[in-house]
């Protein structure tokens, strides 16, 4: 391992201490953001009710108002879609860093499905777009998210179905917070076989995204599945992810992992709302295929945080949940409310948005209340108790200074 690590070289900057790093790149990399075809959890709304103070009663009070009515809340299956249509997410991710002088290579990755690269491509002037995806991959006790970069165009709907048919087999109910059993020995076997099949297809970038993110809160098993995995993938995945949503401890653990593991650092936004990617990779490669080889091959990666990131953590989440929730009136008719774009299963289990769910056109009151509630955080002084649902951070650790 040693001598991997002598071969590596991953650097680090940002805009606010260095903000002539970008001199001498020709491109900035936007990697791992989300589009409103990416399904995501509603499960917050449960956490929120769960964590605010005297908020748990009013939950329990509408849940059982609504299974009265027929309706049973499950915030597992719920999920809303990100506000931004593909071509508008690219446009937002290409134009942060062609304000930067760059040429602008943009990888977008919805959860489990390459449905927004597809539709992107079919414009001849964008047939240049990765097909990339965030895969919900299954292994040990926990669960991973990799990101698939630039999969073949002629081989993505196939590996999607693969992808699917691994992580339904592997892991069929999941739920946040609540723990599931290992997956079998065959299980994590497979998933390695199928990383290497991808691995080897030169221009495929493989990407562990937020590491140290224990999702599915099964703890310090978490931090000791991700070391097993590593070892077992060894050259297969080929950098750890810096995520701009995840705060600066988590990825100053993540650096020194990749450190002490011979390992490169990439950056990966993790985008979901209105504010760009709050890091980008700098390089001198003109195509997305150039800049992978430069990572799998030259193992070179040059990590840029962007202003954004310098922002308080919890402010910065609040922020994007609140785009989530957020009415656009200048979108398209549909997709406008927020009630339009968050999905719920009917009295048949079938998902359908909310806005169609209620025959008197009103969401339940309890996620009025929720929704209003986290509205209320652009008002000054009231943001602050609804960011007791995160971590909290000092300032010193919100300091750049990476190990």
């Amino acid at each position: 391992m040693a001598s991997d690590t002598q071969r590596i070289s991953s650097s680090i900057t940002s805009q606010w201490k260095q903000p002539g790093a970008v001199e001498g790149f020709a491109t900035g990399v936007s990697l791992h953001s989300h589009t409103s075809v990416s399904e995501e959890t509603l499960g917050f709304i449960h956490a929120m009710f769960v964590k605010m103070p005297g908020l748990k009663p009013v939950f329990d009070h509408y849940a059982a108002r609504s299974k009265r009515r027929g309706l049973t809340l499950d915030f597992e299956r719920a999920n809303w879609r990100p506000p931004l249509q593909p071509k508008m997410a690219y446009d937002l991710e290409a134009g942060q860093v062609q304000r930067l002088g760059l040429n602008a290579l943009v990888s977008i990755t919805d959860h489990d499905t390459i449905e927004a690269a597809m539709l992107l491509r079919t414009v001849p002037s964008s047939r240049h777009i990765p097909v990339s995806v965030e895969w919900s991959a299954p292994f040990g006790q926990t669960v991973f998210h990799l990101g698939i970069h630039n999969l073949p165009s002629r081989d993505g709907t196939e590996w999607m179905r693969r992808m699917a048919a691994f992580t339904a087999a592997a892991q069929p109910a999941l739920a946040i917070g609540e723990g599931h059993a290992p997956c079998s020995a065959a299980s994590d076997a497979m998933l390695l076989r199928m990383l290497r099949e991808l691995h080897e297809e030169a221009q495929v970038l493989i990407v562990l995204n937020h590491p140290l993110w224990d999702l599915h809160k099964t703890g310090v098993v978490h931090v000791a599945e991700v070391r097993r995995f590593l070892g077992e993938a060894r050259s297969c995945v080929h950098a750890l992810e810096l995520n701009g949503l995840r705060h600066v401890t988590e990825n100053r653990a993540v650096a020194r992992m990749a450190k002490e593991m011979g390992r490169l650092v990439i950056a990966g936004g993790d985008r979901h709302g209105l504010e760009p990617n709050a890091n980008l990779n700098l390089t001198s490669a003109l195509s997305f295929t150039e800049f992978v080889e430069e990572i799998r091959v030259d193992r070179i990666s040059h990590v840029h945080f962007m202003e954004q990131y310098r922002g308080r953590w919890e402010q910065r989440i609040l922020h994007s949940t609140l785009d989530a929730v957020r009415d656009f009136p200048e979108f398209m008719p549909g997709w406008q409310r927020w009630d339009e774009r968050a999905f719920h299963p009917d009295r048949e289990g079938v998902m359908r948005p909310l806005a169609e769910l209620w025959p008197d056109g009103r969401t339940p009151l309890v996620m009025q209340a929720l929704v209003h509630a986290v509205r209320l955080g652009r008002v000054r002084g009231l943001s602050a108790p609804l960011s007791l649902m995160f971590p909290g951070m000092d300032r010193a650790e919100r300091e750049m200074e990476w190990v």
